[in-house]
């Protein structure tokens, strides 16, 4: 299989899944094509905001506002 072209595999694996695996593929791909449009890379933030996002992040996990794995995974369910 590692001589097979990824489009190849693809075409292979994609009747094998499920819609809600599909679907969930599908976004997947969607997320990407959105990063590459050039409207939204012109609107990159600064540094400076880019460093107070992490500092107020790393803020928030030490007073325990946080979602731990398992909470993520449970409420991943519902989505």
């Amino acid at each position: 299989m590692a001589t097979k072209s990824l489009d190849t595999q693809l075409e292979h694996y994609w009747p094998l899944l499920g819609k809600e695996e599909k679907q969930s593929i599908l976004t997947f791909i969607k997320s990407f094509i959105k990063v590459k449009d050039t409207s939204q890379i012109a609107h990159r933030i600064s540094l400076e905001e880019y460093n107070k996002e992490g500092h107020d992040a790393l803020a928030r996990v030490k007073n325990g506002k946080f979602y731990t794995h398992e909470e993520v995974e449970e409420m991943s369910k519902k989505w």
